[in-house]
């Protein structure tokens, strides 16, 4: 199952990140996990938030280049090995990963956020392995 992901293009200068935030704020929009990544000019913003089409439509309309990308979020066990376990079965049947990175919500599981480049064959295989993902139902009660 896969969930929708927040992607927001925002100019490396200093106070950006935090208008992001305000806008999120104002509209009560709860960031679930976060990650930043930058080049010279620009940095690459990527939310997982409760609502994320509420969220790119704020966005946009104060002036944010935003958008959504689909997105798995796999439930990792807390045991040695448990991520390179997951990644071995995505491996086999020839799935590339093209970023992954950290969630954290108030279960007994860690959770990470992958987009990979056949989705529906990842969510094949890890339904078929017995590995769950969260659903968009479950990221919007958060």
């Amino acid at each position: 199952m896969t969930v929708n992901q927040v992607s927001v293009f925002i100019e490396n200068r200093q106070g950006r990140l935090g208008q992001v935030l305000s806008v999120l704020k104002e509209n009560d929009i709860n960031i679930l996990s976060i990650s930043l990544a930058d080049t010279a000019e620009y940095g690459l913003l990527r939310l997982i938030v409760n609502k994320p089409e509420e969220a790119k439509d704020v966005l946009l309309n104060a002036g944010f280049s935003s958008l959504l990308t689909e997105v798995l979020i796999i439930k990792v066990p807390h045991k040695a090995g448990s991520l390179q376990s997951i990644l071995d079965i995505i491996a086999k049947e020839s799935i590339s990963i093209e970023y992954m990175y950290g969630l954290s919500v108030e279960t007994t599981d860690a959770s990470i956020v992958m987009k990979t480049n056949e989705l529906s064959k990842a969510c094949e295989i890890l339904k078929n392995s017995h590995i769950d993902t969260m659903t968009k139902k479950e990221i919007a009660s958060l």
